[in-house]
């Protein structure tokens, strides 16, 4: 193992442990530093012997290469907490990217869904499956995202035991293994109760076959034992299609954008909406409010009546 691998292996393992970095930022990180590293050692340079000119250097490359700003922030920002890291264990006497700055990023508002809109897509994912098992779990799939405002990830490694007893509420595990409670709509409830029900007739037959029963809610054949994001994203924008909705509007996020704005314009508090999306910060969250301020200025300008009719001229005094 090259020194280069050995610190990045080291930095991720303490990440795991100590900060409990999420599996899908881990793999981010590496992937980042795996890349400045390989940059560095193209000029015989190394992690340890890099200054701040040298991540600069990268910086400059990675927005050559055409990488966006937000792509070239994460990557700045591993940099920092990788000689973080080895300030603190004793490998560098510095940070050589400490008071370096990312680039600005624009901001850009998330796209929100109507609720005619998602009321299109909740049809279309009862319609969508081969067989009324398929057509079950898609249906409990997009129900209990727009109901929860989960996380793609939280919601396909939901384990089965969250749901037994036909809760109102269930703990969710989020970043960083911090859990919190959200509620269920009962249509999210409704839609479930018909998931598991055909889903632990299924996982009956298969233990009695011999097959070892599945801890999550939604399954799946592959080594991590649930259904894969990436299957889940290909899903929705089935169902978006089948919906009549560009699948260019639709991804799993996209719910996740729809609860948080639709419960803002209902009139929920931004602090009970942090908590249920299990947002860190406010400031986050925030962005729901440009959101809503956005669609209310939309609104207005396509549906008032006098918002597209041009100005009277002004009289003259001759006139």
């Amino acid at each position: 193992m090259s020194e280069a691998e050995r610190w990045i292996s080291t930095f991720l393992d303490a990440q795991a442990a100590e900060r409990s970095a999420a599996v899908n930022t881990r793999l981010a990180y590496g992937r980042d530093l795996l890349d400045f590293a390989g940059w560095l050692a193209h000029r015989d340079r190394g992690l340890a012997s890099a200054d701040r000119e040298a991540v600069e250097d990268y910086l400059i490359a990675c927005e050559a290469e055409g990488l966006s700003k937000s792509t070239r922030a994460r990557r700045l920002s591993a940099i920092k907490q990788l000689y973080r890291f080895a300030h603190e264990e004793g490998w560098r006497t510095d940070n050589p990217a400490l008071r370096l700055k990312g680039p600005g990023l624009d901001q850009r508002l998330p796209v929100v869904l109507s609720h005619e809109e998602v009321d299109r897509l909740l049809e279309a994912a009862r319609d969508k499956g081969r067989s009324l098992q398929d057509q079950a779990r898609n249906l409990a799939l997009v129900e209990l995202l727009y109901a929860t405002g989960m996380r793609v990830s939280e919601l396909v490694e939901l384990p089965v035991a969250a749901v037994r007893g036909d809760p109102q509420m269930i703990l969710v595990r989020g970043k960083g293994g911090k859990e919190r409670l959200v509620p269920l709509s009962a249509p999210a409830r409704a839609a479930v109760a018909e998931w598991l029900a055909l889903r632990d007739r299924t996982e009956a037959e298969a233990r009695k076959a011999g097959k070892p029963a599945s801890k999550f809610l939604f399954p799946g054949r592959g080594a991590a034992g649930h259904l894969t994001r990436n299957h889940f994203y290909v899903l929705i924008q089935q169902i978006a299609v089948l919906a009549g909705i560009s699948p260019s509007k639709v991804t799993p996020h996209t719910l996740r954008h729809a609860f948080a704005t639709h419960l803002l314009a209902g009139g929920a508090d931004l602090r009970v909406i942090q908590t249920l999306l299990g947002h860190a910060d406010v400031a986050t969250t925030e962005i729901y409010t440009h959101v809503l301020d956005d669609h209310l200025k939309t609104l207005v300008l396509d549906h008032h009546p006098l918002a597209n009719k041009p100005p009277k001229a002004k009289r003259t005094p001759e006139e």
